[in-house]
């Protein structure tokens, strides 16, 4: 077992896409009709998703999903839980500056981040934190256990 860092920033207004954050159904949409262009907007729609989420850096709405994206967007890998531990609470403090909520910025909530995503990873779960950055901006920081992932042990490694 072991761990893949992800971190993404960016405009809220992108985050909100939920279209890009969800991975396309497996099955496509039925071919449309004749003449019918509701059904050739949604089959349009699917082969955009199904083009851009694997490749476009937002954070999927299941964390296990970061699994199936490319591998360059890989920040960090661990074999350790405490080492994938140690990178998001260096990413927080990073960030913590620019927290939007004071109350996000109070070292003791996020050192009690960090210990929960230790001992979370450490039994083979994943952790993803979502914080709200000035701008508005948002951050999101996941770490995804791999080989197997829990909640969807189909995934395959990215880097394997």
């Amino acid at each position: 077992m072991h761990h893949h860092g992800y971190l993404r920033t960016g405009p809220k207004e992108r985050f909100d896409n939920e279209a890009l954050r969800r991975p396309p159904h497996p099955e496509p949409p039925p071919p449309p009709a004749p003449n019918d262009p509701t059904g050739e907007r949604l089959l349009q729609r699917y082969r955009e998703v199904a083009a851009e989420f694997p490749t476009v850096d937002l954070s999927p709405l299941e964390t296990a999903y970061w699994l199936v994206k490319q591998r360059s967007l890989v920040r960090g890998t661990w074999g350790e839980a405490k080492g994938a531990a140690a990178w998001l609470g260096e990413r927080l403090a990073e960030y913590t500056h620019r927290f939007a909520c004071v109350y996000d910025r109070d070292t003791a909530r996020l050192a009690n981040l960090v210990d929960s995503a230790a001992e979370r990873l450490a039994t083979g779960a994943d952790v993803s934190y979502g914080l709200y950055l000035e701008r508005p901006a948002y951050l999101s920081l996941a770490v995804v256990t791999c080989s197997p992932n829990r909640s969807m042990p189909d995934l395959s490694c990215p880097l394997g």
